[in-house]
């Protein structure tokens, strides 16, 4: 326990000095080259302060040159600091709309890359999710956490249908990831850290051009995909 106080009492005014410097980049730099490779910077940093190292298998199985859908499972807080260092390409995260009009802040996700959804139900909802898919295609690879909560113990959860209605929209190929040891790192709900190795493998794409109707299909391979990782890892 005393070690991730220890982290905590780094780990915060880190990212707020992090965040500061990125939001003030976004000002200089359109791209969002700058505010990424800040969140990698981060990322290295936090885990380097924890004692954890990422290993990465399957990265043969990734395109490159081209937007894609990475959906993994989700099990602990260090998930996303070790995708920032594992996913070799630029990617924005799906965020809530109205964080967006958040000033600064929202306006640094925008310049970010950062995409907008709305998660209500109803005709704007729809737009929303167009939109999305739209960014999509124009080039900008996304991750989605199908679960759209961390696991409890390890097992996969049920997914929600909402990012795969993304992925039929954006017609992108999907890559699965299966991430393992986070929970060992970090147990859920409890204010302790381990020094380890957080596993990230990558399973080859799946298509999703002309499949916008398959949802359950494209569900069903994704999460086979995720689990073959789980099994492989024990």
């Amino acid at each position: 326990m005393l070690r991730a106080h220890l982290f905590l009492l780094v780990f915060i005014p880190l990212t707020v000095l992090f965040a500061a410097s990125a939001i003030l980049f976004t000002f200089f730099d359109p791209t969002g080259s700058c505010y990424h490779a800040h969140a990698r910077g981060w990322s290295r940093t936090a885990l380097r302060l924890a004692g954890v190292k990422v290993a990465v298998e399957g990265l043969e199985h990734v395109p490159r040159g081209e937007p894609l859908i990475f959906m993994g499972n989700h099990q602990g807080n260090f998930d996303i600091l070790a995708l920032f260092l594992a996913i070799p390409q630029r990617f924005a995260w799906l965020a809530k709309e109205e964080l967006f009009k958040v000033p600064v802040f929202g306006h640094s996700m925008r310049r970010a890359g950062y995409i907008p959804l709305d998660r209500g139900d109803g005709r704007e909802a729809l737009r929303s999710l167009e939109r999305a898919a739209g960014m999509i295609r124009a080039g900008a690879s996304v991750i989605v956490f199908p679960e759209g909560t961390r696991t409890k113990d390890g097992n996969l959860l049920p997914f929600k249908k909402g990012g795969f209605l993304l992925a039929g929209k954006a017609e992108v190929p999907i890559v699965p990831f299966t991430i393992t040891g986070s929970m060992a790192i970090n147990p859920r709900n409890r204010i302790e850290l381990y020094p380890g190795t957080l596993h990230i493998r990558f399973a080859p794409p799946i298509a999703t051009a002309g499949r916008g109707r398959q949802r359950d299909e494209l569900m069903t391979e994704v999460r086979q995909a995720i689990a073959a990782g789980l099994e492989y890892s024990v």
